[in-house]
């Protein structure tokens, strides 16, 4: 009832009284007030089941008004690593490509919720699977170990996989796609040493580059730093599989929009150029 009159900035006593009305009005109760808590009855569990679907429908064909009102405006979300490193700079392509809208990107790795945002597409690194929404993979990615060439130079050069031991090996926090499992697939020992953590893996090639060690660089975000030098791929064919890849995320039932068709079109190109691992 409290988080129900903050979201509808009315009192508690006015929520409870309307509440009272509507139970009045179908002529049974719909919560069961106990000591501490309240519960929904079973007729209460009922018409709340009814109300949130039809709510959902009202929200949904108010977002497709809205979006045939708005044609012009194409609002891309994208994560953080993502965004920095790979997208942005392409963005301009995007613009030239369909000069009809005017691009907006939003840049949070917290979770679009459609039903309640202006968001037309989101791009998401994660399983493909989001709720209330449909994803088409865009890219695959693996990691392999990746340095400035200054840092290689530094350690005397690096011959071998097993080289790597004298290194400080830089570590993107949260990902399953670790040194550990990079060295196991080596069938070498890992001996966990020190080295600094990066929440985003646009943080640890920024680090990487700045010569602090050797990261596993993801190949969609290390692409570029690789062809322009900035960064060196010691052991390019020692690549680990990421079970994360890259989406395409719109709203149920919007996959013939002309907004996602046309940034749909534009990211086949884009992977196809970028030589990306794409997914057949």
């Amino acid at each position: 009832m409290t988080l129900a009159a903050e979201e509808l900035h009315l009192t508690h006593g006015a929520v409870s009284r309307q509440i009272k009305a509507l139970e009045d009005h179908l002529g049974t109760p719909l919560f069961r007030r106990l000591t501490r808590k309240i519960e929904l009855t079973e007729a209460g569990a009922s018409f709340f089941s009814v109300v949130t679907r039809l709510l959902s429908e009202l929200a949904r064909e108010a977002e497709a008004i809205r979006s045939r009102s708005d044609t012009q405006r194409l609002v891309i979300s994208s994560g953080v690593s993502f965004a920095s490193r790979w997208l942005t700079p392409r963005l301009h392509r995007l613009m030239a490509l369909y000069p009809e809208f005017d691009v907006h990107l939003e840049v949070t790795d917290i979770w679009v919720d459609f039903a309640r945002s202006q968001i037309d597409v989101a791009l998401r690194y994660g399983p493909g699977i989001y709720p209330a929404a449909t994803a088409e993979r865009i890219m695959n990615e693996t990691v392999s170990p990746v340095c400035a060439p200054e840092y290689r130079e530094q350690v005397g050069g690096l011959a071998e996989p097993s080289d790597l031991s004298k290194c400080q090996l830089i570590h993107e926090v949260g990902m399953t796609a670790t040194w550990e499992r990079w060295f196991a697939m080596m069938n070498l020992p890992y001996a966990k040493g020190r080295g600094p953590g990066y929440s985003h893996g646009s943080m640890s090639i920024e680090a990487a580059i700045r010569g602090e060690g050797v990261a596993l660089g993801r190949s969609v975000l290390v692409a570029e730093d690789l062809r322009q030098g900035r960064l060196v791929a010691p052991f390019p064919q020692a690549k680990l599989d990421v079970e994360l890849g890259y989406d395409l995320v719109y709203r149920n039932g919007n996959q013939l929009h002309p907004k996602v068709q046309a940034i749909r079109a534009w990211l086949a190109d884009e992977v196809r150029n970028a030589g990306a691992v794409q997914v057949p």
